[in-house]
């Protein structure tokens, strides 16, 4: 039995800024901190970060007047922003900068005149917080049959945009499906799809090509984690997606005979260093590899006011 490591794997660098933003608040500001949903999909990362004096909020109600809040990397809603703004409250911005940038394409898009189609999962808040750039004019797809089913006028402007967190290949199907119908409709100048989630994919792909089993290290509500499972299912591969080192079936291990290890970006590289120790111990001398990957070199400023 063999154990290969993907490359890359874990932390992207919208989610390294997030965690940042809450650690730089907390030193400078005192704690509590108050952070809007959880700041990354990751159980382990938010439980840290509580036990470092940050408090998660489902909504800004629940943050007491003039406090610090910071918005979670998936991004919020206008009207998110201007309750912070009314209530006082001091606000750091941890929104991926991959995702500002869809927002701000929707508010281009929008003031040329366009309705927008977003693919993505309903109920994100990746989604939430892009469809709430705009007071309308927008409509939310997910699948090939969406797009069939989609009441639109045949002359409206239409443009669309993505989650970032995509399959990389569902995403493209989808996109096909919206120009074979409206020929016309206008996409972004450039992949919404960030290129960490496609370099995590890109390196399941090879990985799957080399091991019947994969381990993806994420939490249930990653979005981009449970791609990277998607992608190992869908090359017959058979896939699981664990939070933690406890999680893993000692008989999967046992009874495989070539396992591959990924980690969504939300996912620390600590809890693929615990994984790989379980398994070194249920089989002492088990050989390990590093595949080899793109190297990644992307990184994003924090805020002037904690940098």
């Amino acid at each position: 039995m063999e154990v290969i490591l993907a490359n890359p794997r874990g932390f992207c660098a919208g989610v390294e800024r997030a965690i940042a933003i809450v650690e730089r608040a907390i030193e400078k500001f005192g704690a509590p901190i108050y952070v809007r949903h959880e700041v990354v999909h990751n159980k382990f990362v938010c439980d840290s970060l509580r036990e470092k004096g940050a408090i998660f909020v489902d909504e800004l109600d629940d943050v007491p007047q003039g406090a610090t809040v910071i918005f979670s990397a998936h991004g919020v809603s206008r009207v998110v922003r201007e309750e912070a703004d009314r209530r006082g409250l001091r606000v750091f911005d941890a929104t991926c900068p991959l995702v500002t940038k869809v927002h701000n394409q929707v508010a281009r898009m929008r003031k040329e005149g366009m309705e927008i189609i977003m693919i993505g999962h309903k109920g994100h808040p990746e989604v939430e917080g892009t469809m709430g750039q705009s007071g309308g004019g927008m409509y939310l797809v997910e699948t090939v049959d969406d797009v069939h089913n989609l009441q639109i006028d045949e002359n409206t402007p239409l443009a669309y945009v993505t989650q970032t967190t995509l399959s990389v290949d569902d995403a493209n199907e989808v996109v096909s499906a919206l120009r074979k119908r409206f020929p016309a409709i206008v996409g972004p100048k450039s992949d919404d799809i960030c290129y960490a989630t496609q370099n995590r994919q890109d390196a399941v792909k090879k990985l799957a090509a080399q091991c019947e089993t994969i381990v993806v290290v994420g939490s249930p509500n990653s979005s981009n984690s449970n791609r990277l499972k998607e992608v190992a299912v869908a090359r017959g591969r058979n896939a699981v997606l664990i939070e933690a080192p406890e999680d893993l079936d000692n008989d999967l291990i046992l009874g495989a005979r070539s396992i591959g290890i990924t980690a969504g970006a939300s996912a620390p590289e600590i809890l693929v260093e615990r994984i790989v120790d379980r398994i070194s111990k249920l089989s002492p001398g088990i050989p390990m590899a590093d595949d080899t990957g793109v190297a990644e070199s992307v990184t994003f400023s924090l805020p002037k006011e904690l940098s």
